[in-house]
């Protein structure tokens, strides 16, 4: 059986914002000064969970450029995003992210989930989903991280 797929969007889970006081992890990447938002002891974290991680972000390419080295990760696999309409109730991810993980199981870590797209995932992807809502003035905690574990553990 493949491993489950990781979708991880940037801003927001990994990039906090919204908020104030942002602990920062180093000199600016590039011409992103965003970038310093990254914990790179996220990195080793969303490894040691197993999955094939995935960027599902604007970045596209970038990600791989900027994100990656800064979490200490390899190149990902990258969503390219279909031009198109954004489906009535819908986040516009959540179609092309269903779509391209098949039959698989899979995690979407975003900031911009609703029930709507957690309902959608249950009713039309053969596979279990976890659909994670991060908190964009946080991004990733601990806690996100458990749930990540505990859903991986019991979807097993």
């Amino acid at each position: 059986m493949s491993r489950p797929l990781l979708f991880l969007d940037v801003d927001g889970p990994l990039i906090p914002f919204g908020g104030t006081n942002y602990p920062t992890y180093g000199g600016i990447s590039g011409a992103n000064p965003l970038a310093a938002r990254i914990n790179p002891a996220h990195g080793p974290r969303l490894a040691a969970l197993g999955c094939e991680l995935v960027w599902a972000t604007t970045w596209m390419s970038e990600a791989n450029e900027v994100v990656s080295p800064r979490l200490g990760l390899p190149d990902l696999p990258v969503v390219v995003w279909p031009d198109g309409e954004d489906p009535e109730g819908l986040h516009w991810k959540t179609i092309p992210l269903a779509q391209w993980a098949a039959d698989r199981p899979f995690i979407w870590v975003d900031d911009e989930l609703t029930a709507n797209d957690r309902a959608w995932a249950r009713a039309n992807h053969p596979a279990p989903t976890l659909l994670h809502k991060v908190d964009p003035v946080r991004g990733l905690t601990d806690a996100d991280f458990a749930i990540l574990q505990q859903w991986l553990t019991n979807k097993t």
